[in-house]
């Protein structure tokens, strides 16, 4: 039995991406945890029924998107065709007005938080647990705030708690941000990373200034706006060596980004240590 909502959802699986519980084919743009965590909007979805059922779904997080059309068991006819394409331009106009105010909100959300923070003490839990100062992060009801910034301005926020739950500030921008630590002024070079406590780690072990990507799907963006910014200044994509999961994201995105740009490649090792 043809079941559009079954094929969507299982497009959404599919993708890598948590598919919300209730689907609704409305045609109205709705929010569901991505990551299935309760309290995640990341992820977001159109879905229309009539006509040819279509779609369009993502990840504000990551920036992922994909855009869907059902399998009706025939080929289009010119008609539809043109139907189809105009119905992705509304999708893709809804989504992009919905993200530009969810960003614009976010940011000033971020702002008046980052504002009222107070500087982080290194002997806040989770500093202390993985033996780095705070480097610039500050303290909002007792969890580390971390600035996302690009093209030096403030976007959004990531937040660690003392046990090292992490989380973004709802709707804000990822794509592209980093968190600076250290100076690039005669620097050897510039390292870029995926975490916090990595990034800072790094820093702490070598001097090199260092870029946090807060991601694997962030290191190319990052590693692109250094570039630009830093074109003569040797940039070192530190991995996070996921072996563990399938398909290795943090070594797989930190070998695409430094292709991408030039740079070298930096990988942890794990001689003597057991799994």
């Amino acid at each position: 039995m043809f079941d559009p909502v079954q094929q969507f959802r299982n497009a959404i699986q599919e993708a890598g991406v948590t598919p919300p519980d209730v689907i609704e084919a409305d045609g109205k743009l709705r929010r569901f945890s991505s990551n299935g965590k309760r309290g995640d909007g990341a992820g977001w979805y159109l879905l229309f029924s009539d006509g040819i059922p279509a779609g369009c779904f993502g990840d504000w997080r990551t920036g992922f998107t994909q855009t869907w059309r059902a399998e009706i068991g025939r080929t289009l006819t010119p008609a539809e065709e043109a139907a189809h394409r105009d119905r992705l331009a509304t999708l893709r106009r809804e989504r992009e007005a919905d993200e530009a105010r969810r960003k614009a909100e976010a940011q000033q959300r971020a702002a008046a938080i980052w504002n009222t923070a107070t500087p982080a003490p290194d002997d806040h839990a989770y500093l202390t647990r993985k033996g780095i100062k705070a480097r610039g992060a500050r303290m909002h009801k007792g969890m580390l705030l971390i600035p996302m910034r690009a093209d030096g301005v403030l976007h959004s926020l990531q937040f660690i708690g003392g046990d090292g739950d992490k989380r973004f500030l709802t709707g804000g921008r990822v794509a592209g941000c980093y968190f600076s630590i250290g100076d690039t002024k005669g620097a050897a070079a510039l390292c870029i990373a995926e975490g916090f406590a990595t990034g800072a780690t790094i820093h702490e072990a070598t001097g090199y200034p260092v870029a946090v990507a807060f991601n694997a799907g962030n290191l190319l963006a990052v590693a692109k706006a250094m570039r630009e910014k830093f074109p003569d200044l040797p940039l070192i994509l530190c991995a996070d060596d996921d072996r563990h999961t399938p398909g290795n994201p943090g070594l797989t995105k930190a070998t695409e980004a430094a292709r991408a740009v030039g740079g070298l490649l930096v990988i942890p090792s794990f001689v003597g240590v057991t799994a």
